[in-house]
């Protein structure tokens, strides 16, 4: 309490004359910037004219960038941006912006980059003080609201006092940072492409966890990128050893805790590097590339239950996703009362109260439901003993217990159904365009018409709601397009046009996907390298020969393997010309850019590389 009056008579006695700002988010589109509506901080929208105002007052911007379904991102809201001190303190001495990275991909990665080359790691939420001009001088993800206090104040002092250097500096540093991403991969020749291949496989098993699956000593993430580069790999030059990983990596996925296993679907990843304990998230994106992931290893690896988890998956996103005239973005990580994993989370009481003699004893064994003393917030299911192990034990045919286990999931999914989940109903141009593309896929491999139909109302929510016949939309809402459409927007949408002309046979749609490639060249593609969005506001916004690949793929390289693919001349000339600049660009830390070096190793220049 001493510190807060203590600040407040700071304010009182040191503030200058404010611009009287209101808070602009109230009934935004977006649910995320939404629910910071009634925030006393004086959120502004992200816009030339907030860059001028910036430069107008002289002051800091703040720019903060989350996403809804993000629990820190909850949680820093409520302990700092709903604190009326630290809203003083934004309000007074710096221009406070929030964006949603989903309608802002391009500035979130702008940002993330500065944040994660600076202090070593980035994530959300996201926030970065900027000059009046727009370059970062330095950047934070969550901290407590103490510690946050205490920066601004910092902030705040060293601009007032060291204004010419902390400029000088920002400028410098942002200097710096193009020359790096524009700068060579790798001095010298281009690598063989078996050599290229070689060091890619031996980047991504130096990092691989060859006991637990997956990559790293963290935290998991699917890294669906690497995952599908290596399934190629597989499939054009068998290893054993490969194999070994891949399999024990999609069991493992589709065993434990990032996977759904009473609804289905993915949560986007776990904290722990065993793939127990969920970051309770569903995104739409994490849906549909996992359910292309399983679907080629259920080719690779002629491998049923592979196809069943991409099955599963994909049904799940249509019955919970894809409600409306397309899919929403995603669901929370938190309850309607801020609990993360509330939702999906069951006590030991509760269970025995809805599942009575047997079921009870089945479910218990079936899903893992075990742990509770440790667990005081509730466990989650996870595959335990098969059917075929509980129907053996019990001396029972395999159909009665698959019979009983499936009454079961139906009393706790009606009992689940009434707790709460937060929706982010936007409709993404790109994520719908990636689940279209899983449906279409789904639907030819499996024969599986019940996807056909979801997936024909995608292709026209895409076509005639987001596509002008000019430009494509990121999302719509009310009839009005919100947020700029990116390099991925045109990426994702033309690859999922390309496999819903496969199974349609509308050779129209093929023709529009064409049509979006050549938008994406002529708006994001310079003599710099790729821009990820063709309006950038602030100086050094990203200009890659290639880029990296993140939770999703790198846009440019789909943009490049579907212009190889096209029967468009000028598509394929373009990407052609591109393959000497790429094939340089990715080989020195080729895990980075799996994609490219996916869409190179498969290119006719493979064997003797430019």
């Amino acid at each position: 309490m001493l510190k807060k009056w203590l600040w407040g008579l700071l304010l009182c006695f040191c503030s200058l004359p404010v611009l009287a700002l209101q808070n602009q988010l109230a009934n935004h589109p977006s649910p995320y910037l939404a629910m910071h509506g009634n925030d006393p901080v004086h959120w502004q929208a992200w816009n030339a004219q907030t860059l001028e105002l910036a430069k107008k007052e002289d002051k800091l911007l703040f720019i903060s960038s989350g996403y809804f379904a993000c629990h820190w991102c909850h949680v820093m809201q409520r302990e700092s941006y709903q604190d009326a001190v630290i809203a003083e303190l934004l309000n007074t001495w710096f221009i406070p912006v929030k964006i949603d990275r989903e309608l802002n991909p391009a500035l979130d990665e702008h940002l993330i980059d500065f944040v994660r080359r600076t202090q070593g790691h980035a994530g959300w939420p996201l926030n970065v003080f900027l000059t009046p001009e727009g370059y970062p001088v330095a950047g934070i993800i969550y901290v407590p609201a103490e510690q946050f206090r205490v920066l601004l104040g910092r902030m705040q002092k060293m601009w007032q006092a060291e204004k010419a250097q902390v400029t000088g500096l920002a400028r410098q540093a942002m200097k710096e940072l193009v020359r790096q991403r524009q700068s060579s991969g790798n001095p010298g020749g281009p690598l063989p492409g078996k050599e290229l291949l070689q060091k890619f496989l031996g980047s991504a098993m130096g990092m691989a966890d060859e006991m637990a699956g997956g990559f790293g000593q963290q935290n998991r993430f699917p890294m669906t990128p690497q995952l599908s580069a290596m399934l190629e790999i597989q499939a054009r030059d068998p290893d054993e050893s490969l194999a070994d990983f891949l399999r024990l990596t999609l069991d493992y996925m589709a065993r434990k805790g990032l996977r759904d296993h009473l609804a289905g679907g993915f949560f986007r990843y776990t904290v722990d590097p065993d793939w127990q304990t969920p970051h309770y998230e569903k995104m739409l994106y994490t849906q549909a590339l996992l359910a292309g992931l399983y679907l080629r290893a259920a080719e690779v690896f002629k491998e049923p239950a592979y196809a069943e988890v991409a099955r599963n998956t994909l049904a799940f996103a249509v019955r919970e996703m894809c409600n409306g005239d397309a899919c929403v973005a995603s669901f929370s990580a938190v309850d309607d009362e801020g609990v993360e994993g509330a939702y999906y989370l069951w006590k030991e009481a509760e269970l025995k109260q809805l599942l009575k003699g047997e079921l009870w004893e089945l479910a218990r064994k079936y899903w893992q439901l075990q742990g509770f003393e440790s667990r005081p917030g509730g466990v989650l299911p996870m595959r335990g003993d098969s059917v075929e192990e509980l129907a053996k034990s019990r001396n029972r045919p395999v159909a009665q217990i698959r019979k009983q286990l499936e009454q079961a999931q139906q009393l706790l999914l009606a009992a689940r159904s009434k707790r709460s989940l937060p929706v982010d109903d936007k409709r993404l141009a790109g994520w719908n365009g990636l689940m279209l593309s899983a449906l279409s896929k789904a639907a030819r491999q499996l024969d599986a018409p019940e996807f056909l139909g979801p997936a024909k109302k995608l292709r026209n929510y895409l076509v005639k709601q987001l596509w002008n016949g000019k430009q494509l939309y990121r999302a719509v809402h009310q009839g009005q397009p919100v947020g700029q459409a990116s390099l991925a927007d045109y990426a994702y949408v033309a690859r999922g046009l390309k496999r819903w002309a496969e199974v349609s046979g509308n050779k129209n749609d093929g023709r529009l996907a064409d049509e979006l490639l050549t938008v994406a060249w002529r708006d994001f593609y310079t003599d710099h390298g790729w821009l990820s969005s063709s309006r950038a506001l602030l100086p050094g916004m990203p200009s890659v020969q290639t880029q990296e690949d993140g939770a999703l793929p790198a846009a440019a390289a789909i943009v490049m393997r579907l212009s190889l693919a096209s029967g468009n001349a000028q598509l394929r000339s373009k990407a052609q010309k591109l393959i000497p600049a790429t094939w340089l660009a990715v080989q020195g830390k080729p895990f980075w850019y799996a994609s490219s070096v996916e869409v190179l190793l498969s290119s006719p220049t493979a064997a003797n590389p430019p």
